[in-house]
């Protein structure tokens, strides 16, 4: 009887159930979208490593700096080389890097050349032999500079891929020569594409220049906020090795035993705890899109089922003249609400996931078996709700007026 009543009603059925597609639809494409960021952000952790502590002057994940953070005493390149004394260091690397105070957002950027051509907005960062080791740089060309280039501030360069690809389109850069802040370096080795959260572009972390820190100082001898990275031994010894930190850098620091810290330590689950934070707002609006789209659906379901009551009085008279039970009918019409709303559902399943593969080269996006099962499953729940009161209605109707009715 539902299949009965779908087919001779295609345009009425199609109009009621477009709430339910699009509420469907909505779920499948959003969970799709957070689910695969989700697995990027995972992934970009993951390949930072779990074994990877972080040390700045303040905290830069998921806080505003405060003016007293500001103005705290900047780290030095010896506080991190006294890092590499504590027990379960593996490797430290201090890194700067230069800020362009004219550019929008104070970005740190700034253009180098090769020829006539130039890359705009490459990121110049100081860096140790080291920084390979701790965050396992995958060079893909050449190779990384050592002690001896840090040695004797040897004018070479790595690159970032997107840096290496613009100035030397279809041939090697290893061996060529770049301008940068109006001195000349020889390339020794381009970087892999780097990991990233979001799709849809390029990396602003393969658009870089990196240079052993003492060449560094050359090119901005005023840029002298280290950011430390450092690699311990194994990651179950993270709370040791930040306490040993801890007790390094406030004596270092000569910090006052009652003052609390000036600086800030932070791993790489700093950035799965801040993007957490940022998914419970997109589930939030996940949430409130599917839940409208559904309940307007709902009661589409809701007023056209009180319309086929009406319209299909004098038959549940006779059928009740016949035989049929109140709870016969109740089911029927209790049917009917949640077959219009399956097909729904399935129309929604098959349209969001179109999307979402179709998103895939835009954004990362990752269908979820388990958002699917949950949307269709409430699009049947729908049905069952606001379907429960026409069929009650139904089912309570009196058989003479019902026969009676023209």
């Amino acid at each position: 009887m539902a299949l009965d009543t779908l087919r001779t009603n295609k345009l009425r059925s199609g109009l009621t159930i477009l709430g339910i597609v699009i509420g469907v639809m909505t779920v499948i494409v959003i969970s799709s979208v957070v689910n695969g960021l989700n697995n990027n952000v995972a992934s970009l952790v993951e390949s930072l490593g779990s074994n990877v502590l972080f040390v700045f002057r303040f905290p830069v994940f998921g806080q505003r700096p405060t003016t007293e953070m500001l103005t705290r005493k900047q780290l030095t390149y010896d506080d991190a080389m006294a890092m590499k004394a504590l027990p379960h260091v593996v490797a430290v690397s201090p890194a700067l890097q230069y800020t362009d105070n004219t550019a929008p957002g104070r970005g740190g950027t700034t253009s180098i050349k090769a020829g006539s051509r130039k890359m705009q907005n490459t990121i110049l960062q100081g860096d140790t032999p080291s920084e390979k080791d701790v965050t396992d740089l995958d060079v893909r060309e050449g190779r990384f500079f050592d002690e001896f280039d840090q040695q004797r501030s040897a004018r070479v360069a790595v690159l970032g891929s997107d840096t290496a690809d613009e100035l030397f389109p279809g041939q090697s850069a290893v061996g060529r020569e770049v301008e940068a802040a109006g001195l000349v370096f020889t390339v020794v080795g381009v970087l892999a594409p780097q990991k990233q959260a979001f799709g849809g572009g390029k990396n602003p972390q393969d658009n870089k220049a990196m240079f052993p820190i003492t060449t560094f100082h050359h090119i901005h001898p005023e840029q002298l906020d280290y950011w430390i990275s450092l690699k311990y031994d194994d990651p179950k010894n993270r709370p040791l090795v930040e306490d040993e930190l801890t007790e390094l850098l406030r004596r270092r620091r000569r910090v006052a035993n009652a003052a609390p810290d000036n600086f800030a330590i932070f791993g790489t689950d700093s950035l799965t705890r801040l993007w957490n934070e940022i998914t419970g707002g997109l589930f939030l609006l996940l949430f409130a899109l599917s839940s409208v789209a559904l309940l307007v659906g709902g009661v589409g379901v809701m007023n056209i089922m009180l319309v086929s009551v009406t319209e299909r009085t004098r038959e549940i008279g006779v059928r009740k003249a016949i035989g049929a039970s109140r709870q016969t009918i109740l089911a029927q019409f209790t049917l009917e609400a949640m077959t219009l709303c399956a097909v729904g559902g399935l129309i929604g399943v098959f349209l969001g996931s179109a999307i979402a593969l179709g998103l895939h080269f835009l954004l990362p996006s990752l269908l979820s078996p388990l958002w699917i099962a949950a949307a269709f499953a409430s699009s049947c729940g729908i049905g069952l709700l606001f379907g429960i009161y026409p069929a009650w209605k139904a089912a309570n109707l009196n058989p003479i007026e019902a026969l009676r009715y023209e």
